[in-house]
């Protein structure tokens, strides 16, 4: 009867090691891992403190100011717009907190129209 596959060969041309195998496996999926699941922390931060939230230390107070009055004037608009579509007695903290939010704008503007830049 005639095979139609050949035969294995008799030797295999590379030595198997186990212990081999399982080191390059456990270090390509340590790669891996750290890789998707293991960020680096920025380098501006001690490393046992890794804050929540970060605000970039490079940018400059008028920035800083701008991204905070914008932010004030969009919360504004929505307390505005929510407490218009409410009636009754849930209005008024609404309002209350809308008048607050403003004050805070305004603030923040008056500070950014007093801060003069280095020429």
């Amino acid at each position: 009867m005639f095979k139609v596959t050949p035969n294995p060969p008799e030797i295999d041309p590379a030595p198997h090691d186990p212990a081999l195998d399982s080191q390059k496996t456990k270090n390509a999926i340590d790669r891996a891992l750290d890789f998707y699941l293991a960020p680096e922390a920025p380098k501006y931060f001690p490393p046992k403190t890794r804050p929540i939230y970060m605000v970039d230390p490079t940018l400059d107070d008028e920035t800083l100011l701008v991204e905070a009055s914008e932010s004030l004037s969009s919360a504004n608009a929505m307390a505005g717009n929510i407490a218009n579509s409410v009636n009754g007695p849930e209005r008024k903290p609404l309002l209350a907190l809308q008048q607050l939010i403003m004050l805070n704008e305004l603030l923040v503007n008056r500070l950014l129209d007093r801060l003069r830049l280095p020429q």
